[in-house]
C-alpha cells in the first residue's frame, strides 16, 4: 500500500511564549513517525502526527540519557493515551502530557501544537 502525498500547505506551529511559531510543513509529518525541530532559542521539539492526523510535541531530549532522540523513538498507545517510546532505554513518555509512564517523577516539556 502507498500513500498518496498531501497536496496542501499547511503548516504547522507551536505555541511558544511569545506567540506561534511555523515549524514545518504539514506534509512533513508522517503518521507514526516523530521529526525533531530546533526552535529559537536552541531547545529541540520532537513533532508527531498520529494516523488520526493528531499533531503533538513534546521535548526532544530524552531526560533519563540526555540525548536529543525521542523524535527517533516508537509510537504507540497505552490505555487509549498516545505515547513514545525513547530509542535508549525504552521510557515511554505521553505525547499529551508530557509524563513518563515508567517513572512517574519524570516529565519533559510539551508544547501547544496547530496546523493551520
Amino acid at each position: 500500500m502507498t500513500l498518496a502525498p498531501e497536496t496542501t500547505d499547511l503548516k504547522v506551529q507551536l505555541q511558544l511564549a511569545d506567540g506561534w511559531f511555523t515549524v514545518c510543513d504539514l506534509s512533513a509529518l508522517l503518521p507514526g513517525r516523530g521529526v525533531a525541530a530546533l526552535l529559537p532559542d536552541g531547545r529541540q521539539v520532537a513533532l508527531f502526527r498520529d494516523r488520526a492526523g493528531e499533531l503533538y510535541a513534546i521535548d526532544n531530549r530524552d531526560p533519563f540519557g540526555g540525548a536529543a532522540v525521542l523524535s527517533r523513538g516508537l509510537t504507540g498507545t497505552h490505555q487509549g493515551r498516545p505515547f513514545v517510546a525513547s530509542p535508549l532505554l525504552k521510557q515511554r513518555f505521553d505525547l499529551v502530557s508530557g509524563q513518563c509512564l515508567d517513572d512517574e517523577s519524570v516529565r519533559v516539556a510539551t508544547y501547544e501544537v496547530r496546523s493551520i
